[in-house]
């Protein structure tokens, strides 16, 4: 099998590298837990030896990925990787452009919205605004979700170029497990998301549910993301979504312009909807 062939964690089995593989399952296993742990309970939940882990704790704790707690002995995260991230994410000037435009969308409809990117094969919640109501739903930043079964997810994926996507579909678990007939829906669907310029979905994944969004900035662009407003249905069961269509296409316009996205199109050419 060539090289080009190899799924992602094929390669990563292949050209294993055990110090540093350990090394990540501590960050990442401290990051999921978010509470300090001992060398002795990261062993237990690691399935490793205490003394595996000792340099591996010493070395990340020099580099000052982590630090003890000097009464428990518990280790957790430093800030080290979210100063990192800040300084090395593409995503950073983004935000800071969108946010104006999301509180102006949020005010005028007076719903929640979020913003969305792919991230590792997922859809990664970078922004999100909320609704000035009492009663709003809400996404949490940071949170990540599957790119097939989410409105937003669907809207990047119709973004991507054809192979692009191919690729990440086929590297998804989930879409292997799908039957033909359910990947030929899914990516007629996709079709449709391209062909109208926004996807919606009703009731998808909770109940009482309505999701509109629209991409940011231009398809088969290297960088591009979903402006999504996530909204409840009323009692009488309208979800009356349609309403969102044209202020979502216009501050998805307007941080397209301002973040620089327009990838193939003029300053003040219309969008091809």
């Amino acid at each position: 099998m060539s090289e080009k062939a190899l799924s992602t964690d094929e390669r990563r089995r292949k050209y294993m590298v055990p110090a540093l593989e350990k090394g990540l399952d501590i960050i990442e296993y401290l990051a999921d837990q978010a509470v300090p742990l001992t060398q002795s309970q990261l062993a237990r939940a690691l399935e490793r030896q205490p003394n595996e882990l000792f340099r591996m704790l010493a070395c990340l704790e020099g580099r000052g990925f982590i630090a003890r707690e000097p009464t428990s002995g518990g280790y957790s995260l430093t800030l080290k990787l979210f100063q990192l991230a800040r300084i090395h994410s593409p995503y950073e000037r983004l935000v800071a452009t969108a946010r104006p435009f999301m509180r102006a969308l949020a005010d005028e409809v007076r719903e929640s919205c979020h913003l969305t990117v792919l991230q590792s094969d997922a859809v990664l919640v970078l922004a999100q605004e909320e609704s000035p109501n009492a009663f709003r739903l809400s996404v949490e930043v940071g949170s990540t979700h599957s790119p097939i079964h989410t409105n937003s997810g669907r809207l990047l994926l119709a973004g991507l170029q054809v192979q692009a996507r191919d690729g990440l579909l086929g590297r998804l678990p989930e879409w292997r497990a799908m039957s033909t007939a359910a990947r030929k829906q899914k990516q007629e669907r996709i079709a449709a998301i391209t062909r109208d310029g926004y996807a919606e979905s009703v009731g998808e994944r909770f109940l009482g549910s309505a999701d509109m969004g629209v991409l940011v900035g231009s398809p088969g662009a290297p960088l591009n993301a979903a402006l999504t407003i996530a909204t409840l249905i009323g009692a009488d069961g309208d979800a009356r979504h349609e309403r969102l269509l044209e202020p979502l296409r216009r501050a998805a316009d307007a941080i397209s312009q301002a973040a620089g996205l327009t990838l193939g199109r003029s300053k003040g050419e219309p969008s091809d909807r």
